[in-house]
């Protein structure tokens, strides 16, 4: 699931592209329709050709919306910048464009609409040179640019085709089990209750989850989840997604606050950031500046304490402490936005530090700045974390050399992920710096366990009569080495999700279920073997009478054993024959296969298989025309 966001001036034509993308105009307030302009955020999705769900997120563009975009922008994987071809690049436009490249948004179209507006294909050229120099010291350097007219239709399944390879060549969002919704919408349903919206990040959330809203304590349970307005049990990281919260009150929750599950976040009133103020802003940056801050859905005022300079010049870049004049929600890496609340700006923007500073800090103490370099390559939990995500399934040894850390870091930043269970061990034994121990990183824990799953999901749909897959056959189809696969699948069957019997590997919980008529036909040659239990049909005249796949189901259920290619008996038959034949060679020391012919009144095609079939599991061994019992 991918989200995306449309960004541009007013009236260039954003609204107008996504009704022509996905049938849906995401202006759903009277007012936006009757002004023709987006005010609040609007939702459309669309599927692409290859299958997959796009959410898009439609932002407004009127300059006296522009804090309303901000809610919705951030956390989308790529931005279509909207230009119209009647008026080329605006204000709002440049504005827009500044803000995508402060939050880093990771890719990006530009879009040119309305270019049925513009008779002379030479005005478009010179138009797309103009983009092209907007656009070249930001992050759509290297974006492809897409004539489009929503009216006419045309360049829509180009427009798709892009955005389809676009989004193809961008990972996915990684699972790191840490969900967080920064709300955008709240709101009631009849019959539901309280529903808020957002695009989620850093984890899943499921059906019956409690969950926390942030700031605030707020605690409630998961009802219902829907994406795109179909119903899911549960929601991924980058999805859209609308969740139903038992236990709450819609009047309490407002827009910023964070869905998340308990105790994994704390709201913050203060934070340390690296801050990058645009060259256009119309004045410098002092200290004790009052701004806006805006960072994921939320907002408030901010009080700038500038760390090592007295004030930051237009163009620069320096390290800031912000003092927030209402609790949010916000970790390490997280974007974010600066304003000038009068008259209304956009100053710039950057990364969040320290989400949680131990207190204020002197402003020009060099220990500080020095740590916050250090800080900028992340956080020693992170870095391991990456080298984790890096190497996938690996020793310790190996992931600690990967991440260049400093052992005395090394060791707390892995203790910090292994109680987090951000990490997790394959193998027992104790963790330390230097052990040969696997571990994997959750995201990657999550995927492997997800891919076992389908394949055995698959496999039991297909051969419902079969004990599970073959132990090789499960190891070839995950490509894992055999000593990851053993431990990887130990765990899992540790952990009840797989059962692991005589090497076949299956869902824990499957059994081998006969249809009526299946069932039917195997009492019918059940009676078969019980009146003849030692001179019994042979397994082709079985395989003819119910079918292989049951056949080979009894045999997994350990129904009927085949001593021979052709000899089969069933259970409770063979442990008597067994029992019968070890008691007569302890009473005589040893016994022929004529003996045991006539013991078991039998024939000798049944008894030479028999025998040679505890000769070959040991029980029995072969002494001229005698067998004894092995020792």
């Amino acid at each position: 699931m991918r989200v995306i966001g449309t960004a541009g001036h007013v009236d260039h034509g954003k609204s107008t592209l996504i009704e022509a993308l996905t049938g849906t105009h995401p202006d759903r307030l009277k007012e936006e329709q009757a002004r023709e302009m987006t005010i609040e955020l609007g939702f459309g999705w669309l599927t692409l050709p290859n299958g997959e769900e796009v959410g898009i997120v439609d932002v407004p563009g009127h300059r006296d919306f522009i804090e309303n975009m901000l809610s919705g922008i951030s956390g989308i994987d790529a931005a279509l910048l909207v230009v119209a071809a009647n008026e080329g690049v605006m204000p709002q436009t440049k504005e827009h464009l500044e803000i995508l490249d402060l939050l880093q948004i990771p890719a990006g179209l530009i879009v040119l609409t309305k270019t049925d507006l513009a008779s002379d294909p030479g005005w478009l050229d010179l138009l797309e040179k103009d983009i092209h120099l907007a656009v070249s010291n930001t992050v759509l350097k290297d974006a492809q640019i897409v004539r489009v007219s929503a009216k006419n239709k045309t360049g829509l399944k180009e427009l798709i085709s892009s955005l389809e390879k676009l989004l193809q060549d961008k990972p996915a969002r990684l699972d790191l089990n840490r969900p967080r919704l920064p709300i955008d919408r709240v709101f009631s349903m009849s019959g539901f209750g309280t529903v808020v919206t957002g695009t989620l990040s850093d984890g899943h959330l499921a059906i019956g989850d409690e969950v926390e809203i942030l700031p605030g304590g707020m605690t409630g349970r998961i009802r219902g989840l829907q994406t795109h307005k179909k119903k899911e049990e549960k929601a991924l990281p980058g999805s859209r997604t609308a969740v139903n919260i038992s236990g709450v009150d819609m009047g309490l929750i407002r827009r910023g606050q964070v869905v998340t599950r308990p105790n994994q976040y704390q709201a913050t009133r203060r934070i340390d950031a690296r801050f990058r103020l645009l060259k256009d802003a119309a004045s410098p940056i002092k200290h004790g500046d009052e701004v806006k801050f805006f960072v994921g859905a939320s907002e408030t005022m901010a009080t700038i304490r500038l760390l090592g300079i007295e004030e930051l010049n237009t163009g620069n870049e320096g390290w800031i402490q912000l003092e927030l004049r209402e609790p949010l929600v916000t970790v390490r890496g997280d974007r974010y936005i600066l304003r000038r609340p009068s008259p209304s700006e956009t100053l710039g923007g950057g990364m969040v530090i320290d989400h949680q500073p131990k207190g204020r800090h002197k402003r020009f103490d060099e220990s500080i700045l020095k740590s916050f370099e250090s800080l900028m390559q992340g956080s020693p939990a992170n870095i391991l974390f990456e080298a984790a995500l890096a190497l996938n399934a690996a020793s310790i040894k190996e992931i600690i050399s990967r991440s260049r850390l400093e052992s005395t870091t090394a060791e707390s930043a892995l203790k910090e992920l292994l109680i987090t269970n951000s990490l997790i061990t394959l193998e027992n034994g104790d963790p330390t710096l230097i052990s040969d121990l696997l571990i994997i990183a959750l995201p990657h824990w999550n995927e492997l366990r997800g891919h076992v799953e389908n394949i055995l999901n698959t496999f039991h749909e297909q051969f419902p009569l079969r004990r599970g897959i073959p132990r090789e056959e499960l190891k070839s189809r995950l490509k894992l080495t055999t000593r990851i696969f053993n431990v990887a699948i130990k765990k899992l069957v540790e952990s009840n999700v797989l059962m692991d019997m005589r090497g076949a590997i299956s869902r824990s919980g499957h059994e081998i279920k006969f249809e009526a008529s299946q069932q039917a036909q195997v009492e019918e040659l059940m009676r078969k073997f019980e009146k003849t239990p030692y001179a019994t049909p042979s397994v082709k005249e079985c395989q003819a009478q119910v079918g292989e796949e049951v056949i080979n189901a009894l045999i997994e259920m350990g129904e009927l054993i085949p001593v021979s290619q052709d000899v089969i008996f069933r259970k409770k038959d063979y442990e008597e024959m067994v029992e019968e034949i070890k008691t007569a060679i302890q009473q005589k020391g040893q016994i022929t296969l004529a003996e045991v012919r006539n013991m078991l009144d039998t024939t000798r095609k049944y008894i030479q298989a028999l025998l040679e079939h505890l000769d070959a599991i040991g029980i029995t061994m072969r002494d001229g025309d005698a067998r004894k019992l092995r020792k």
